[in-house]
C-alpha cells in the first residue's frame, strides 16, 4: 500500500500546485518556459500515476476490509459513470453547453468517479485511493472557482451533442472492454 500512497502523493501533489502554490507555478513557467514546465509536469504525473496504479493492484492482493458494500452499489457505480464520462469528454470538446455551464467538467468527473467508487469498494486501500482523489477534486474545484474565469464562449448544440455521444461511447468502451484490462476487475 505504501507504493500506492507514494504514487498518489506524487500524482496529486503535481496536480495540486495550482491549489496551493499558484504564484510558484507561474514563476516556474516563466523561468523554465511553458513547454519545459509541461514536459516536467507530464513526467512527474506519469510516474506518480503509474506508481499509484501499480500499488493499487498490489494492495488488492492482501486487502484490509473496512466494510462490505452491498452488491447493488456496483449498479449505482455503473450508472454514475455515464455522467462522469460525459463530464470528462466535456472538458475537451469545444463550445459545449456542459463546459460553458459548469466551467470545470473534468474535476467534476473525478468527483463523480471517486465518490461512486468509494460507495462500491470497502477495502482500506480503496478508501485511501478514491478518497484522496475525491478530496483533491473538491479542493481543486474550489480553487478553480476562485481563479479568473476563462473567456466566455458561445456553446453550440453540435458541441453538446458531440460531448454527450462521445461520453457515452467512451463509457461503453471503458466499462465493457477496458476496465478489466486496466484494473483487473470486471464492471459487473
Amino acid at each position: 500500500m505504501l507504493v500506492m500512497i507514494l504514487g498518489i502523493v506524487i500524482f496529486l501533489g503535481a496536480h495540486s500546485v495550482r491549489i496551493f502554490a499558484e504564484d510558484w507555478r507561474s514563476e516556474q513557467i516563466r523561468r523554465l518556459g511553458e513547454m519545459r514546465w509541461k514536459a516536467l509536469f507530464s513526467v512527474v504525473s506519469i510516474v506518480g500515476l503509474a506508481l499509484a496504479i501499480w500499488g493499487f493492484g498490489r494492495m488488492r492482493l492482501d486487502p484490509i476490509w473496512v466494510w462490505f458494500p452491498p452488491v447493488g452499489l456496483r449498479h449505482a457505480v455503473a450508472l454514475l459513470m455515464i455522467p462522469a464520462f460525459i463530464l470528462l469528454v466535456a472538458a475537451y470538446v469545444p463550445n459545449n453547453h456542459i463546459k460553458a455551464k459548469l466551467g470545470h467538467p473534468m474535476v467534476l468527473a473525478v468527483k463523480v468517479w471517486a465518490l461512486s467508487h468509494l460507495l462500491a469498494n470497502g477495502r482500506l486501500g480503496d478508501i485511501i485511493f478514491f478518497g484522496a482523489f475525491l478530496l483533491w477534486a473538491v479542493l481543486d474545484f474550489r480553487a478553480a472557482r476562485r481563479r479568473q474565469p476563462a473567456p466566455a464562449v458561445t456553446p453550440r448544440p453540435v458541441g453538446t451533442a458531440i460531448t454527450v455521444v462521445g461520453g457515452v461511447i467512451a463509457y461503453y468502451l471503458f466499462a465493457f472492454h477496458l476496465h478489466v484490462w486496466v484494473t483487473g476487475v470486471p464492471v459487473m
